[in-house]
């Protein structure tokens, strides 16, 4: 499991998951999106545009 705390949110992503690759996204311990970063668009929930910009700047580190 990876666990990456950025801008107030939190992102966890899981080796080995079920496809399409995604994370998960939590602010305040509450459920915020779960994100299919191979289709880019939301699997449940709805992101905002400072969660995209996150996940895009993740992606761009290699972190996700």
């Amino acid at each position: 499991m990876g666990k990456i705390r950025r801008g107030g949110f939190i992102f966890l992503t899981w080796k080995g998951d079920h496809p399409p690759r995604h994370v998960h996204v939590y602010r305040d311990g509450q459920f915020v999106v779960k994100w299919d970063l191979d289709n880019w668009k939301p699997m449940k929930g709805n992101a905002s545009l400072r969660v995209l910009q996150l996940i895009e700047t993740l992606q761009s580190e290699g972190a996700l």
